[in-house]
């Protein structure tokens, strides 16, 4: 499903690499997921902070940000099916005889007019952005690309009155601001207005596990987790890097104690915590199939848990049983730490990959019994 909004608030830099950098996290513009700041990502036996990991995503996932881009239909590219066919050929670096028999259109000068007419479309999408541009530094009421704003946003285009607040509330909430919310498809302004008043659910100074905040935001919506994820980027809640607790954002939560300020002090807990390397098993309880893997850091293992949330986890047997059955279902358990000695240096891949092949030897996680190929 595509997110409107990741794709029009992009700049054109975003798009064509593919996300967007936020303070604390990048955002994948093709499906909406987060990967936080200072969190090292595991694959393949690779280590990746961030905002690699983010292109290794995108390519995985999503091939490229072109062939993302290419699949969006006309209201978002504006190209008929036959010029979206010719851009993908293109992309491929195909000739314009390839291009001709594949698509079996006219004559090679017939694919050398479209590539003309492209081309001819390129240079007025320039000159109209110019003018634009142009256009919105002389023209107070000229179309503006909107700015996410955060929950605590000054900006005079979202001072909300009560009047106004009350409209939204009603039209969104049929059965009270208690009950749940009729759709989530509105302009920037009412979301603010609809999550501030989620926000309220939740009581300042606690703090919720995703399990918790998941159950909570359900009540108001199917898509609970969209919910969370606009309460966190729009600056209404705050999360741990790894997803395992979630507060409500403002000035009492951003202090720690003796008024460190609380991401100073996470970034601080994270580092005394030990890293241990190991195994781990994704294990379905209803009927035992079981998905193996091994990481350098055991402490992003709950980002499996975010992947399946997400509906992006690389294994596709385990993603369809899992979006099937329900995350409850399934239980993430370590099978094996690595003990490293003093003053002994490990190969920590090659160790890896030996306790791997151990467990993958004793439970054979394949057929009927696992997910592993």
């Amino acid at each position: 499903m595509v997110d409107s909004e990741l794709i029009w608030n992009a700049t054109l830099a975003e798009l064509e690499r593919g996300y967007m950098e936020k303070e604390d996290h990048f955002v994948c513009i093709c499906c909406g997921r987060c990967f936080e700041k200072g969190i090292i990502y595991p694959e393949d036996d690779v280590l990746y902070e961030s905002e690699k990991y983010v292109r290794v995503h995108i390519r995985k996932k999503h091939g490229s940000p072109f062939e993302y881009l290419i699949g969006l239909d006309k209201s978002y590219t504006g190209l008929s099916g036959i010029q979206s066919n010719l851009l993908k050929l293109f992309y491929q670096g195909k000739s314009d005889k390839e291009v001709q028999q594949e698509l079996g259109i006219g004559s090679t000068s017939t694919v050398r007019n479209h590539r003309f007419v492209l081309k001819e479309k390129e240079r007025q999408a320039k000159v109209f952005l110019a003018v634009m541009e142009l256009l919105r530094t002389r023209d107070k009421h000229a179309p503006a690309p909107l700015k996410i704003q955060t929950g605590s946003s000054k900006d005079d285009r979202y001072r909300i009155t009560e009047t106004e607040r009350d409209k939204v509330l009603d039209k969104y909430f049929p059965q009270g601001t208690d009950g749940p919310l009729k759709s989530f498809s509105m302009r920037e302004k009412q979301k603010l207005i609809i999550l501030n008043e989620l926000s309220k659910r939740f009581e300042p100074g606690r703090r919720y596990s995703e399990k918790e905040v998941n159950g909570i935001l359900e009540t108001a919506f199917e898509d609970y987790a969209k919910l969370r994820r606009y309460l966190i980027e729009y600056g209404f809640m705050n999360r741990l890097p790894d997803g395992s607790e979630y507060w409500l954002a403002g000035p009492a939560s951003e202090q720690g104690e003796n008024g460190m300020d609380r991401k100073q002090e996470l970034k601080m807990l994270a580092k005394e915590i030990k890293i241990e390397a190991g195994v781990y098993q994704i294990r379905n309880k209803k009927n035992g199939k079981i998905y193996l893997d091994s990481t350098p850091n055991l402490k992003t293992v709950n980002g499996q848990e975010f992947s399946l949330n997400m509906g992006s986890h690389m294994c596709k047997e385990l993603q369809k049983e899992w979006t099937e059955m329900g995350k409850e279902n399934f239980v993430i358990e370590v099978l094996e730490t690595v003990k490293e000695k003093e003053g002994v240096r490990l190969d920590m891949k090659d160790t890896l990959k030996k306790m791997k092949e151990k467990w993958m030897n004793e439970l054979q996680p394949y057929g009927e019994k696992g997910y592993m190929k």
